[in-house]
C-alpha cells in the first residue's frame, strides 16, 4: 500500500483526545490524507465547510473526528435526548457504513449514544429506541429524518432535541441532490438551529451543490483537495493509482466476454455495475448459474430489507462478484475491490468517476473496465475532456464460449427467468433513451436485433421503443412462451389458477356482448336494420287500430242498452247486468252513471 500522507495526527494544529489517536492506530490510520489534514482544523475551529475531494480519499474520517473532538470541548454535557450532530447520507449502505466507522470513535466514550435511521426499517421502532437509548450523534438518510420530525404525536419532539446541534455535516452532497432530496435537505434545514457548524463534502462541486453551500453555510471555507502529481489545473476526479480500461464488443458479444472474464479473475473480488435493477436481478441469477465456485450476490434500491445484510456480508468476503446499480457507486467503502467492471455506461459523466472510485482507494492500487457497444466509442473522448479522466483499451479476450443458448435454455425451463429477461431488456431500452449524453447514446443508433440476442431473449417484447420496426436479424424460438412453465411449483399452482379465472372473466363478457358481424358490409346491415325498424312500427300502429275497433264497439253496445232502458224495454237490474257482461270490459262498468254514458254518446 502506497500511503499518501500529510503528516501524523499529532502534527495536527489542534490536539487530538488521546483516546481518538488509539483508536486511529488500532484501525491502520499512523497518517492524514490531504483531505484529512486540510479539514480537521478548520472544522474544529468553528469554521463551516465545502470540501471537493476524488472519491477514496479519506473523507469520511476528515467529518467523524472533528464531531467527536467538538463534543468531547461542549462545556455542559449532553443528555440522553439531546442531540449534538447529524450527518446526512445518500443511501443506507453508505449511513451504515459511516454509523460503523463512527462507533469505533465514540466507543471509548460512553457518554456519547449514536442511532441509525435509514429506510427499510421500521419507525416506530426507531422512534422507541431514540426515546430509550436517545441519540447524541444521529446518521440517517433524508427521506427517514425527515420523517422523525413528524413522528410528536408519537412522543418524539425531534426539532426540541436539535436545539442543542452542534455540526451538521452534508456527505456526497452533490449525490443527495441527484436523487432527488433537494425538498427534503430544505425542510430538515428549517428545524435546525442557525448557530452550528456545518461540513459539506462531495466528489464533485455541481451548481445544484454551489446553491446548497449558499442556503446552508455561513461564510464557508472551501476545500479542494487534488491527487499528487496532477496539474493544478486539472480536474482529474480518479485516483491515480486506479487503471482505467474500455473494451469495444457488439452488444450480442458483451455477455459472453464478461463470464470469460470473470471466470478467469475467480480469487479477486469484483463489483458489476448494470444500468437497471430489472437487469440486476436477469444478469445476477445468469452469473449464479454460470460461474461456478465463486460467491455472487446481487443488490439494488428496489430492495427493501436485505440490503444492509447483503452489503455487511460482501464487505467481509475475501473475493467474490457484487452484481449492482449506482446503489452502490457512492461513498462505498469496500474493502479491498480488485476491479470495479461496468456493463453498462452509467447515465452520467460523474457516476462514471464514483464507480471506478469503489477500488483504488487511499492508497491502495484497483483497476476498472467498461464495456461499450461499437457506436459508443467516442465517450472516450467525452470522459477525457468532461473528466479528465484516461481510459487505455483492452482488447477482446479470445476462446470465450457462446453461453447464450444455455441462457435461452434457462428461459425455457422456467417462466421466472424468461420474465425477467423481458423486464430486464425494456428497462434497459428505456434507460438507454434518458441517458443524460444522448449524443454519444442514442435509441435511434440502438442495434435492437443484436441486444435482444444479447439479452437471450426467446421473443420480442412488445413496447412503445419497438413499434413498426422489423427486426430480420433476430429469430424468435418457434414456442408459444404461454405455455413456459414456473419452476417453483406454487407459483406455476397459482399462474395456472389465475389463467382459468381469466378464462372465465372473458367468457362471462362474451356471452353477455351482443354479436356483431364484422365481415358484412356496414350498408347491409344498416339495411337490415331500418328493415326492422319499420316492421316493429307497423306491428305497433295494427295493434293500437284494433284496440280502438274493440273500444268503438263495446261503446255502441253500451249506448243501445241505454236507449231500451230508458223507452222502458228493461228493467234497471237487466240494464246493470247487461253492462256487466258486454265485450272485455272490466267489472267495475257497472258502477258508471247514466249521465256518463250520456256524455259519451
Amino acid at each position: 500500500m502506497e500511503h499518501v500522507t500529510e503528516g501524523s495526527w499529532e502534527s495536527l494544529p489542534v490536539p487530538l483526545h488521546p483516546q481518538v489517536l488509539s483508536v486511529l492506530r488500532e484501525l491502520g490510520f499512523p497518517y492524514m490524507t490531504p483531505v484529512q489534514s486540510a479539514t480537521i482544523p478548520l472544522f474544529m475551529k468553528n469554521k463551516d465547510i465545502a470540501a471537493e475531494a476524488v472519491t477514496g480519499s479519506g473523507k469520511t474520517l476528515a467529518f467523524v473526528i472533528p464531531i467527536v473532538e467538538i463534543l468531547l470541548r461542549r462545556e455542559e454535557k449532553l443528555k440522553k435526548s439531546q442531540v449534538g450532530a447529524i450527518i446526512i447520507t445518500p443511501t443506507r449502505e453508505l449511513a451504515v457504513q459511516i454509523e460503523e466507522v463512527l462507533s469505533h470513535f465514540t466507543k471509548p466514550f460512553p457518554q456519547f449514544s449514536q442511532i441509525l435511521w435509514i429506510g427499510g426499517r421500521n419507525p416506530g421502532e426507531d422512534v422507541t429506541r431514540f426515546k430509550e437509548l436517545g441519540g447524541n450523534i444521529i446518521v440517517a438518510t433524508p427521506g427517514r429524518l425527515e420523517d422523525m420530525f413528524r413522528r410528536k404525536a408519537e412522543g418524539l419532539d425531534l426539532a426540541g432535541c436539535v436545539r442543542s446541534l452542534e455540526v451538521l455535516v452534508l456527505d456526497e452532497a452533490d449525490r443527495l441532490l441527484d436523487m432527488g432530496f433537494e425538498t427534503s435537505i430544505n425542510t430538515i434545514l428549517e428545524f435546525l438551529p442557525k448557530q452550528r457548524r456545518t461540513g459539506l463534502f462531495s466528489a464533485t462541486q455541481t451548481q445544484e451543490v454551489e446553491n446548497l453551500v449558499r442556503a446552508g453555510l455561513r461564510n464557508p471555507v472551501r476545500i479542494s483537495v487534488k491527487e499528487k502529481g496532477v496539474a493544478a489545473s486539472s480536474t482529474q476526479k480518479t485516483p491515480s493509482r486506479l487503471e482505467n480500461h474500455y473494451m469495444v464488443c457488439k452488444a450480442d458479444e458483451k455477455f459472453n466476454q464478461l463470464v470469460h472474464f470473470l471466470r478467469n479473475h475467480k480469487q479477486e473480488k469484483h463489483l458489476v455495475f448494470f444500468s437497471t435493477c430489472a437487469c440486476v436481478e436477469y444478469y445476477g441469477k445468469a452469473l449464479e448459474t454460470l460461474v461456478k465456485g465463486v460467491k455472487i450476490m446481487c443488490i439494488h434500491g428496489k430492495m427493501k430489507y436485505k440490503r444492509n445484510k447483503i452489503f455487511m456480508e460482501f464487505r467481509k468476503l475475501q473475493s467474490g462478484i457484487l452484481v449492482c446499480t449506482d446503489v452502490m457507486a457512492r461513498g462505498i467503502d469496500i474493502p479491498e475491490v480488485n476491479w470495479v467492471l461496468q456493463y453498462d455506461p452509467p447515465s452520467n459523466a460523474s457516476a462514471f468517476v464514483h464507480r471506478c472510485g469503489r477500488t483504488a482507494r487511499i492508497g491502495h492500487g484497483g483497476s476498472a473496465l467498461v464495456f461499450l457497444l461499437p457506436m459508443e466509442e467516442s465517450y472516450i473522448s467525452f470522459l477525457a475532456i468532461n473528466q479528465k479522466c484516461p481510459l487505455q483499451e483492452m482488447k477482446l479476450q479470445k476462446n470465450t464460449a457462446d453461453l447464450l443458448p444455455k441462457l435461452k435454455a434457462m428461459a425455457l425451463g422456467d417462466r421466472a427467468v424468461f420474465e425477467k429477461g423481458m423486464k430486464a431488456f425494456v428497462s434497459y431500452v428505456q434507460a438507454y433513451a434518458k441517458h443524460e449524453c444522448n449524443l454519444i447514446f442514442r435509441l435511434k443508433d440502438l442495434d435492437f436485433a443484436s441486444l435482444a440476442r444479447g439479452f437471450a431473449l426467446l421473443r420480442m417484447p412488445k413496447m412503445p421503443e419497438l413499434r413498426g420496426k422489423q427486426f430480420p436479424d433476430f429469430v424468435p424460438v418457434d414456442v408459444n412462451t404461454d405455455t413456459i412453465p414456473f419452476k417453483d411449483k406454487i407459483r406455476e399452482k397459482q399462474r395456472q389458477k389465475q389463467l382459468l379465472e381469466q378464462q372465465r372473466k372473458e367468457k362471462t363478457e362474451n356471452d353477455g356482448r351482443r354479436k356483431f358481424i364484422k365481415n358484412k358490409a356496414w350498408s347491409k346491415q344498416k339495411a337490415k336494420k331500418e328493415k326492422k325498424k319499420k316492421l316493429t312500427e307497423k306491428r305497433k300502429r295494427e295493434e293500437g287500430s284494433d284496440m280502438e275497433d274493440e273500444d268503438m264497439e263495446e261503446l255502441l253496445n253500451d249506448t243501445r242498452l241505454l236507449k231500451k232502458f230508458k223507452k222502458g224495454k228493461i228493467t234497471e237490474e237487466e240494464f246493470e247486468k247487461g253492462l256487466l257482461t258486454s265485450g272485455k270490459r272490466s267489472t267495475n262498468k257497472a258502477d258508471l252513471e247514466i249521465s256518463d254514458l250520456e256524455d259519451a254518446c
